[in-house]
């Protein structure tokens, strides 16, 4: 039958396309599965909120039906890191590292998961291209950061362990 004749309701929303999951394996600090966990919950709490009310809007509805699912996929492939097995001389993931840059500026990034990165406040997701430059290196190391602004070699100065959350799973 066509769906030309077929009537739909006037309620029913198109499907909204689900959000991407990345091709990455999915390494999680202990602290960034604790974030993935809080906001799943904060959006179960939102969603009952939302459909306890007398009027739902069903656009908000399948919004927050949709972010729940993403966050409960992510959270289903989570590959917990274990800081007591990372190397203590090396860049790994959960390290925070003090690198020197050829001008003399110092700057620290901690290697995290991709939901945990937040670049503002010093925190890079390890598939991105300065984690990768870092990644297994060691104090004097140099590597090359590869930017779109160009090509920038740094210098390890200093290697901060991951270290156990408290109170980590």
């Amino acid at each position: 039958m066509s769906r030309a004749f077929v009537k739909e309701s006037e309620d029913a929303l198109p499907e909204l396309p689900e959000l991407p999951l990345s091709p990455h394996p999915n390494h999680v600090t202990a602290r960034g599965l604790r974030l993935l966990r809080e906001r799943l919950a904060a959006n179960a709490a939102a969603l009952a909120a939302l459909a306890a009310e007398s009027a739902p809007d069903p656009l908000h509805q399948a919004h927050l039906a949709r972010e729940g699912r993403w966050l409960g996929a992510r959270i289903q492939s989570a590959l917990p890191t274990d800081p007591a097995v990372a190397p203590r001389d090396r860049v790994a993931f959960g390290s925070a590292v003090e690198v020197l840059t050829p001008d003399g500026a110092r700057h620290r990034y901690r290697i995290v998961g991709e939901d945990e990165a937040d670049p503002e406040h010093e925190l890079v997701s390890w598939p991105s291209p300065l984690a990768r430059a870092l990644l297994g290196a060691r104090v004097g190391d140099t590597v090359v950061w590869r930017r779109p602004a160009g090509d920038l070699e740094i210098e390890i100065v200093a290697i901060e362990p991951p270290a156990p959350e408290p109170g980590a799973d």
